[in-house]
């Protein structure tokens, strides 16, 4: 196993809510914890030295567009992901499955891996387990994950026993060809929206033995209900003493689910996405910054905001860069949304340590209008 330790410091007395700690080469990150996206060695519109402002501890990164473009051998004798886009905290690394899995009829899956066609040109690709291991090697992240099949929602119970299956057989091939003492390896769980599928592929994982477990094949189209029920399917049966993520889900209700079912990581889009398209989170819920009834609106974004955007600006002038195009109004705007996302961690984080999450997440429902 690796260098990386994870701490559970206490649990919450009424719900499954755990605060932890993990410690990774590039340093300790407070659990439960939200990481923003960087797809492409960036978290858009922000520089890491906003993101550190903002309370990052761990940014993710895509391994399928970072070994598009520039290259992980590239990146690598650039003297890895950390120093080639000055980040000097932790970081971790998608497979590439999702984004694979996504390409439609421009992949072909087999036993050994995915054959595929660059969106960027065309070109052929292949990444099987031993490949995408290669490439976060190669990358240097803190946390690697395992090349699993992303299965498609809905799908056929047949199909996705099969699917969990090869994930598995996956999942011990990237574990056989992991060598970097320094770099995490965790397993995901796929099988679904089938609670019996997910506990299976959870149990298969455990056996092969990872340094930490993820939820994948989360928040594709299903209905809420449903991702809050795969939370739940896996949580008492995921080891206690390893961290454990939901991948790609990214409402703030759905993190408090996901904080509530005893998850520590998440990560997604949503906060810069929204941002770039004009939707702010606050704590009574999101507003459309576009609508006119901001045109002369002298307050901030969220009154009870603390960050640097709601200090300095009024949402009539952020409306304004907005309907202006100009490239302030996206990194304003995923400035507030980003520091939104890590200050609703931090305060679940406290609300585990005081023992009173089931009231923070009451009150959190209840705020929003």
């Amino acid at each position: 196993m690796s260098a990386m330790k994870f701490e559970l410091i206490t649990k919450d007395p009424g719900s499954a809510a755990r605060l932890g700690s993990l410690t990774t080469a590039h340093g300790k990150i407070d659990t439960p914890i939200f990481m923003p996206v960087g797809t492409q060695a960036t978290v858009k519109a922000m520089t890491p030295e906003e993101l550190v402002e903002v309370g990052s501890q761990i940014v993710l990164a895509n391994t399928y567009h970072l070994y598009l473009r520039p290259g992980h051998d590239l990146i690598a004798r650039l003297g890895g992901l950390h120093r080639f886009m000055h980040w000097d905290r932790p970081i971790l690394t998608d497979s590439g499955g999702f984004q694979v899995f996504s390409l439609g009829d421009l992949r072909k899956i087999s036993e050994e891996g995915v054959k595929f066609r660059s969106h960027i040109d065309g070109s052929s690709h292949f990444i099987s387990p031993e490949v995408s291991i290669a490439i976060q090697e190669a990358l240097g992240a803190d946390i690697a994950m395992c090349f699993d099949e992303c299965p498609p929602y809905p799908a056929e119970y047949d199909y996705l026993k099969k699917s969990l299956e090869m994930t598995t057989r996956w999942a011990r091939r990237c574990k056989t060809a992991h060598s970097r003492p320094d770099q995490a390896l965790f397993g995901i769980v796929q099988g679904g929206m089938h609670p019996e599928l997910r506990r299976e592929s959870a149990r298969q994982l455990i056996d092969i033995g990872f340094d930490g477990y993820a939820l994948g094949g989360l928040s594709v189209g299903e209905e809420k209900g449903l991702m809050h029920e795969m939370m739940q399917a896996c949580s008492d049966i995921l080891p206690e003493d390893s961290p454990r993520y939901i991948m790609g889900i990214g409402a703030p209700e759905d993190l408090i689910e996901g904080i509530n079912a005893g998850f520590d990581m998440f990560d997604c889009v949503m906060p810069t996405r929204n941002a770039r398209n004009g939707a702010l989170f606050t704590s009574f819920g999101r507003i459309n910054i576009k609508a006119a009834i901001y045109a002369e609106d002298q307050s901030p974004i969220d009154p009870a905001c603390s960050c640097y955007v709601c200090r300095n600006y009024s949402r009539a002038y952020l409306r304004h860069l907005y309907r202006s195009q100009e490239i302030l109004a996206s990194r304003l705007n995923s400035w507030h949304n980003l520091h939104f996302y890590l200050n609703l961690m931090g305060e679940a984080r406290q609300a585990i340590a005081d023992g009173r999450f089931s009231g923070f997440r009451s009150e959190f429902y209840a705020k929003r209008t």
